[in-house]
């Protein structure tokens, strides 16, 4: 009886024990889980309070686009751009001494993209019943997904719900950002930390496939400086590499851009990875995509089979869109204006 008696009691302290490991597991990945919220947030959010909001943003993207197509892949470098920073809170738009658009990759936002949600905004509240019923956050993410479908890309339903953020601070974005020289190791870690696989950064890469890069993010592919630390640039086409240095000579203007799908420059199709496949991709983290192996097959997937590329960057934006939401408490409201907090 006395053995029995300590079997059992062995038995429960096994037990006991797995039962604390596992919670303990689980307050680990807790705490170390990215930081990704879509609480609260709903693809009918405004259905009451501002029922025509998806068709007021369109109609700003609409004549937007009309007068320059500079705002697409600027808007979507803009949404991108704040929820890697801060997360998905409008933080990007605040203007003003410190702010996240005066450091780093940030100071080259595209004007044509601040004006469309600008004029979104004023379009959302100059109708009757939305009146500061909609964040700057939400406007952003709306324009975001019309720019891209109106430049050929898919189209998709957006979450909304987020909440505007109240503070903006340049010291976090040089960090928070990838870099153009970035190795794939340096891209999973930084979108991991964000929540993202590597197939949805391959994807939302694929968001270069409209826009354009400064000679400065790509110069050291093209020249070999004297003096300069080794950097690994992956293999570039010889004949596109010779071009590239005409556009963009030793005594190149800070101003002069170069397309990076220099093929579809104007519509948003799976052309991105066709180039990085000729190793014409003039930034080393997008070539890098191709060059190493455990990233190709991915590439070689989306440039054959665009229906891929579109649903798994369709999949990636609804991850990337809830990033660090704010829909409620303190430190978060709906900004009257766009560019300063209330």
């Amino acid at each position: 009886m006395r053995s029995r008696g300590l079997q059992l009691r062995s038995r429960r302290e096994s037990l006991l024990l797995v039962v604390v490991v596992v919670v303990g597991v689980l307050l680990l990945l807790a705490t170390a889980a990215p930081r990704v919220a879509a609480a609260g947030l709903s693809r009918n959010y405004y259905a009451k309070t501002c029922p025509n909001v998806e068709a007021l943003v369109r109609g700003a993207v609409t004549q937007k686009l009309q007068e320059t197509f500079n705002a697409a892949p600027g808007t979507l470098r803009l949404f991108f751009h704040d929820c890697f920073v801060r997360g998905c809170d409008a933080s990007v738009l605040i203007s003003g001494p410190g702010d996240e658009h005066s450091a780093g990759a940030d100071t080259t936002l595209s004007p044509d993209a601040l004006d469309l949600i600008t004029r979104a905004k004023a379009a959302v509240d100059a109708d009757a019943g939305c009146s500061n019923k909609v964040s700057c956050a939400d406007i952003l993410a709306l324009a975001t997904r019309d720019v891209v479908q109106q430049a050929g890309g898919p189209s998709y339903p957006v979450e909304l719900g987020r909440l505007d953020g109240k503070v903006g601070t340049r010291a976090v974005v040089k960090h928070s950002l990838p870099g153009a020289g970035f190795s794939l190791d340096q891209l999973n870690k930084l979108f991991a930390a964000n929540g993202l696989t590597q197939t949805d950064m391959i994807a939302l890469s694929g968001g270069h496939t409209i826009g354009v890069t400064h000679c400065d993010k790509f110069v050291r592919r093209l020249y070999t400086f004297k003096g300069a630390r080794p950097q690994y640039s992956p293999p570039m086409n010889l004949a596109f590499l010779r071009q590239m240095r005409g556009t963009c000579p030793l005594n190149y203007s800070p101003a002069t851009v170069a397309m990076l799908d220099a093929v579809t420059p104007n519509r948003f199709d799976n052309g991105y990875y066709q180039t990085l496949q000729q190793q014409k991709g003039l930034l080393s983290s997008d070539q890098v995509l191709f060059a190493d192996r455990r990233s190709r097959a991915t590439v070689n997937h989306f440039a054959s089979n665009q229906t891929a590329f579109f649903d798994a960057f369709v999949a990636a934006m609804a991850k990337l869109g809830r990033i660090g939401v704010k829909t409620a408490g303190s430190d978060a409201e709906i900004r009257r204006v766009c560019t300063k907090v209330n």
